[in-house]
Order: structure tokens, then C-alpha cells, then sequence
């Protein structure tokens, strides 16, 4: 599809949005009926109103006003028999996404692969079920709008055997699948793939505070962390303290915490310290070094996001190298890993693996490459 078409269908979908704003609304009150509000984050993560709707038109609009991913030039070389190589950037093809709860996917997702010039095909969970397929309805008439391929876009309605199915034998070649779920979906996922998988995976994101920390900024770095968003995959799950600072700082930030309803846990099982909660729970634990706490994040985050407290930049320093995480950080929040917090405006997903791309996927990350060699008749 052409960039200006492309543009011309991310306008008509966000004019879709708008038309059909009071309709979404109705809809998703629906899925939300149905929910378990015992599961907060799902139930955060599905919910829409005017705001999240808002977002999604800006998110939109965002991606319009972006610059084309394509044809960008890596790399160029001219042979000495006169050969001229050059390496461009190219769409991937069509891409899977599989998610769950977020309506807002739905909109951020399509509208990135098609800026970088991909087919996408979308497999929302049952749970936003009828809020996907109205939305997904709202891209069928902004394509057609358009004049552009209708099947740029598809949404999979399939329950889970049918969706099994579709993965081992699809209708169409898939370039790239991207899972945002639990580890079990993401194993499935690898075990039957026939393409790249980029995994979007857990957060379990850890705070170091140093015994050189302002503890003032650390308590509200905590807190603010916690609590802004618990069904954020950037929120924080694990607290480490260094001993020489914890008797003094550990009463105060545990009962700051349990004033905002937040569970402590201290003395945890192995099992818990992998868990990525999306909860009001959080966990408080001492350490001895900083080279502790970095072998502990190293061990049991899920590689997404970390941070130090610290008024030493040389042992921030330290940290932010020897962590293995998609983005670390020092004396800022976990819950600023987001597309557009980075400057990249809607995201895909945040990977947490090292290839292709880690961290936060915008347009530009959804490209590969391909080699142009022009010549005029040169043989080897």
C-alpha cells in the first residue's frame, strides 16, 4: 500500500472512532459485564472510556504524522567491477498479533504495521470479544474508504481449538507472530511456528535502592511505581534494599504501602520471585551489594525493566551495564518502558527479547531488510 494511502486509512479510522464512539462505549460495557472484576488487571486492561478512546484517536493521529519506516538506506557499497549494493529497509509481510484484554491493541497495533507497510492479522481474547469485532469492523470501512485491500486487516474470530488449528496450518503466509500473554501461550507459540516469534513477555520489573539513595525520591518512586497502573507490565513487582539503609527505610515504605491497600510480602518462595503479579502485591527484600541485587534481577526478572536509587552516578552506572533488561534506569520510574512515554507514539508490544528488536516496538522497528545489487551485466 502506498504511504499516502496508508495515511489517508489511519485518518478514516480515526473518524470511524469518533462516529462510533457512543457504540464502542456500549459494547465493551458489555464484555466488561461478563469479566471476573475479580482479576483487577484484566478488568483495567479491558475497560474503555471516553480517555482510552481519545488515546486511540491520538494514537492514530500519531502514527500519521510519523515519518515512513521504508526504503531507508543502511548500508551502500560499490563493488570494484562496478556492482552498486545497497541494503533497505523493507516491510516484514503480514503479521500475527495475539492479545488479550485491550481493546486499544486493536487500534495501536494495526496502526503500526500498516504505517510500516505489513498486513496484520489480530487475535484478540474472548473476553474483548465483541468490543474487537466492532472496532475491527471500524478498519473494514476506513480500508474501504479508502480503496485500499480489504484483507490488509483481519481480525481472527476463533476460539481457542480453531485458533490452535489456524496456527498449525494458516490460510495465508505469516512473516512474523508476536504473542502477548503468559508464558504457556508463548511456549505454544514457539512449538508450532513456522516464522519468527517476537515475544512481548512478563514484566517482574525490580527497584535497587543503594544505601546512597535519597530516600524521599525512593519512597515516592516505589509508590508511584506500584500503584499508577498495576495491570501495566511496567509496573514494579520487586523491591531490593541495601542492608545498611533497611532498618531505617523498611518500616517507612511498608506502611506507605499498606496505606495504598498494597500487599507486602517478605520472605518469599523461589516460585514467587519469577512472578509477574498485575496486582496490588508487591515484594521487600534486603540485600548486601549491588552486585547482589544485580545477579538477583538478572535471575528472576523477566528482562523488561529495572532501576537503581541512587545518588552516585558511577554506581548507576554499574548497574544500567550490568543489568540484562530491555530499559533500565536510574532514579526514574519502571512505568516510563511505553512507546510513546519513548517517543515513539502508539507501540506493538515491548519485547524482551534480544532479537529482532528489544524494548518498545514502534514503526521503525517493524521493518526488515533487503539487498538491491544493480549492475550491468558483471559475473563472478
Amino acid at each position: 500500500m502506498l504511504s499516502n494511502k496508508i495515511d489517508l486509512v489511519l485518518q478514516f479510522m480515526a473518524e470511524e472512532i469518533e462516529t462510533n464512539r457512543a457504540e464502542i462505549l456500549s459494547v465493551n460495557a458489555e464484555d466488561v459485564a461478563n469479566c471476573d472484576k475479580a482479576d483487577v488487571a484484566l478488568y483495567d486492561r479491558l475497560a474503555v472510556n471516553d480517555a482510552k478512546i481519545d488515546g486511540m484517536i491520538k494514537s492514530l493521529h500519531q502514527v500519521k504524522e510519523k515519518a515512513s519506516p521504508l526504503n531507508h538506506s543502511l548500508y551502500s557499497f560499490t563493488h570494484e567491477n562496478g556492482i552498486e549494493i545497497e541494503n533497505k529497509t523493507v516491510p516484514f509481510g503480514t503479521i500475527l498479533i495475539i492479545y488479550e484484554s485491550r481493546p486499544d491493541v486493536t487500534v495501536e497495533a494495526t496502526a503500526i504495521a500498516l504505517k510500516s507497510g505489513n498486513k496484520i492479522l489480530l487475535k484478540g481474547g474472548k473476553e474483548a470479544r465483541k468490543s474487537n469485532l466492532l472496532l475491527s469492523k471500524c478498519w473494514e470501512k476506513a480500508l474501504e474508504r479508502a480503496e485500499a485491500e480489504k484483507n490488509t486487516v483481519r481480525f481472527l474470530d476463533l476460539n481457542r481449538q480453531d485458533f490452535q488449528d489456524y496456527l498449525k496450518k494458516p490460510d495465508t503466509p505469516i512473516d512474523l507472530i508476536i504473542p502477548r500473554g503468559g508464558q504457556r501461550l508463548i511456549e505454544y507459540v514457539y512449538s508450532v511456528a513456522t516464522c519468527p516469534v517476537l515475544v512481548s513477555g512478563r514484566g517482574n520489573n525490580f527497584m535497587y535502592i543503594s544505601e546512597n539513595a535519597d530516600l524521599e525520591m525512593a519512597k515516592d518512586l516505589i509508590i508511584q511505581s506500584k500503584i499508577s497502573k498495576i495491570s501495566a507490565c511496567n509496573a514494579l513487582d520487586k523491591v531490593l534494599i541495601n542492608k545498611k539503609i533497611a532498618n531505617s527505610f523498611k518500616t517507612d515504605i511498608i506502611a506507605s504501602l499498606e496505606a495504598e491497600m498494597v500487599e507486602v510480602l517478605e520472605n518469599i518462595d523461589e516460585a514467587t520471585w519469577y512472578e509477574e503479579f498485575l496486582d496490588k502485591k508487591i515484594v521487600i527484600a534486603e540485600v548486601d551489594t549491588l552486585e547482589m541485587a544485580v545477579s538477583m534481577i538478572n535471575k528472576y526478572s523477566g528482562q523488561h525493566s529495572a532501576t537503581i536509587v541512587s545518588s552516585i552516578e558511577n554506581e548507576a552506572d554499574l548497574f544500567m551495564n550490568e543489568v540484562d533488561c530491555a530499559a533500565v534506569y536510574h532514579n526514574v520510574s519502571t512505568r516510563f518502558t511505553d512507546g510513546f512515554q519513548f517517543g515513539l507514539g502508539a507501540e506493538m508490544a515491548i519485547s524482551t527479547q534480544k532479537v529482532h528488536h528489544r524494548g518498545p516496538l514502534g514503526i521503525e522497528h517493524l521493518v526488515t531488510n533487503k539487498w538491491y545489487v544493480k549492475g550491468n551485466g558483471q559475473t563472478r
